[in-house]
């Protein structure tokens, strides 16, 4: 499967930088950032593309209000997502840039016009958020375009999960990657539940990633060793300029070193591999064989006095000791010489 330019067969772990609310309502923010990610490592840089009319009612009734112990408790939803949104003018500028420098970008639709607004763009990608998970008709209408869809499954029960992977490939899209992701803003580590990701790979068959809202960069790290194939994770040119996103983002310094230590584990992981190459059969050499620990005569027994197992390990296998044992040497030996095979 490709995303892009990326094979996640062979090219390792997919990153995505979120943009999200970090360009703070400034298109040169907005620009910056996405030259930062392509700096930093990322393989792409990820909008969402909403209005706060697409997304929910201008209405400050209790149901519209966020509570909870949430960064945005006191706001109404609409005010939030007036405030977050990445204008859809811009689009066009964030697109052509990012593909100028050489960084994979797409979107996260929220609604079908938007999904038929960013196809002029022929993203990638398009990816659907935990929390639109449920709206399976905007699943399977983004899923109908034919690009790969990665699904963040932070809210969804098990049934749900199933049932958009279904959507999809009853769509002819089987390029479906979920995302394990907790929605929680930031997420606790205790909440993380990695070991989910495994599972998640048994039982629904397709690919699996990880979207990560826990601080730091432990999380994706561990879940690069748990098998996720896609990593995407907040980011922030600077965390100084805030923002509703600010709290749970990472700067371009930590960044990176997530990008540095997802692929220094990615080299750790390698592949199942028994075999010896070159370096490790000279290495060899330090483990341990027989050989003969005191003179013996032509005519004596070999015993556990004057053969022993040692190191260097140029002699013969510790295997065939109790071969030898009890047997007649055949010729003289000195101190330090080796045993070969051809005794027994």
């Amino acid at each position: 499967m490709k995303i892009g330019n990326f094979n996640l067969e062979k090219d390792g772990t997919f990153i995505i930088a979120e943009l999200s609310a970090n360009h703070n309502g400034s298109l040169q923010t907005a620009l910056d950032t996405i030259k930062a990610a392509k700096e930093c490592g990322a393989n792409a840089i990820k909008l969402q593309t909403y209005t706060a009319d697409t997304l929910t009612l201008d209405c400050k009734k209790d149901d519209f209000m966020i509570d909870g112990g949430t960064l945005w408790d006191g706001k109404s939803l609409y005010e939030l997502y007036k405030e977050a949104y990445t204008p859809w003018e811009w689009h066009e500028e964030l697109f052509a840039y990012a593909r100028a420098i050489d960084i994979d970008i797409f979107s996260t639709p929220f609604d079908k016009s938007a999904v038929d607004f960013l196809e002029q763009f022929n993203p990638s990608a398009y990816k659907i958020a935990s929390f639109e998970i449920t709206d399976y008709e905007l699943v399977r209408y983004t899923a109908s375009k034919g690009k790969p869809i990665i699904i963040s499954t932070g809210i969804a029960k098990i049934d749900e999960i199933q049932d958009v992977v279904e959507i999809c490939k009853q769509e002819g899209n089987e390029n479906i990657v979920l995302l394990k992701c907790t929605s929680a803003y930031p997420a606790p580590l205790e909440e993380a539940n990695l070991a989910t990701i495994q599972n998640m790979k048994d039982l629904f068959g397709v690919k699996i990633g990880f979207s990560d809202h826990t601080l730091g960069i432990t999380a994706p790290i561990v879940a690069t060793t748990l098998g996720s194939q896609v990593i995407e994770k907040h980011f922030i040119l600077d965390k100084s300029i805030g923002g509703p996103d600010c709290e749970f983002s990472l700067d371009k310094k930590e960044f990176s070193l997530m990008v540095e230590k997802i692929r220094e584990t990615e080299k750790l992981i390698g592949k199942v591999d028994y075999s010896l190459n070159e370096k490790r059969k000279g290495q060899r050499r330090f483990s341990r064989s027989l050989y003969v620990s005191k003179d013996i005569k032509k005519g004596e027994k070999f015993t556990e006095e004057n053969i022993k197992s040692v190191r260097p390990g140029y002699g013969l296998h510790p295997k065939y000791l109790n071969e030898i044992l009890g047997k007649t040497a055949r010729k003289d030996y000195k101190m330090g010489d080796r045993l070969e095979k051809n005794i027994i």
